[in-house]
């Protein structure tokens, strides 16, 4: 499997980055309360800092809502994840654990205020693209199995099989979702450089070594840009 970001991605943001790590041989099985104590941690410390403040005016937010207009895209109704995550947990300190490597993610997250997905590559097939949605392309919501269609032209993260996020970080779907029995997991995490690069790398060294300590598996990382478009995630 590889992974790339399109041309047209980066000719729209030169400055896009993506860096990745794949972890291999998880035992998401069980729970550990630590990972939920991480967690709390997290939201706790984000919502101290945010409760008073304008979510919307956070650099590692603004970015995504200056990226999201200048693709036509309302990012009022349509708000990075990143962006929705924060706000929510301004107004409230509390936030569901989910599974452990969820809890991480969530955690790794909020604490570097980017946006971080996580898919389970055994539900996938073939690449996994950064690019703009095709005519006829497919998406399956969140806790539903009910397939939508994707008009083209929208910038998602897309496999073989169908559309895997709508509006790129805005909302990711069911079909490559994590569970406890996942063990091959795909974790991107996007940012643009010379505003949030510091964040991405920050959030991949931490989420990795959370990974290594948890789980005891095999990681490998990547860094995608304009210069490296594309990574082999099997070497």
């Amino acid at each position: 499997m590889n992974f790339y970001v399109s041309e047209e991605i980066f000719e729209k943001f030169p400055n896009f980055c993506v860096a990745v790590i794949v972890g291999e041989g998880i035992d998401n099985t069980g729970t550990d309360p630590e990972t939920e104590r991480i967690m709390a941690t997290a939201v706790n410390n984000a919502h101290n800092l945010l409760q008073d403040a304008n979510v919307k005016e956070r650099k590692e937010v603004l970015v995504w809502r200056e990226a999201f207009q200048l693709l036509g895209i309302n990012p009022n109704k349509y708000p990075s994840s990143i962006e929705a995550l924060l706000k929510r947990i301004a107004k409230k300190p509390q936030f569901p654990g989910i599974n452990n490597v969820v809890n991480l993610v969530n955690a790794v997250g909020i604490k570097n205020m980017v946006p971080i997905g996580a898919h389970d590559i055994d539900k996938m097939q073939g690449d996994i693209q950064i690019r703009f949605s095709r005519e006829g392309e497919r998406f399956t919501p969140f806790n539903s199995t009910e397939q939508e269609e994707v008009p083209p032209g929208e910038p998602v993260y897309a496999d073989d099989l169908e559309v895997r996020t709508r509006m790129w970080v805005w909302r990711q779907g069911e079909k490559a979702k994590i569970t406890p029995t996942s063990s091959r997991i795909f974790f991107p995490i996007d940012g643009f450089k010379e505003k949030t690069e510091k964040n991405v790398i920050s959030a991949r060294e931490e989420l990795a070594d959370y990974l290594k300590r948890f789980f005891r598996c095999t990681i490998r990382t990547y860094w995608i840009d304009k210069n490296s478009p594309r990574a082999n995630l099997e070497e």
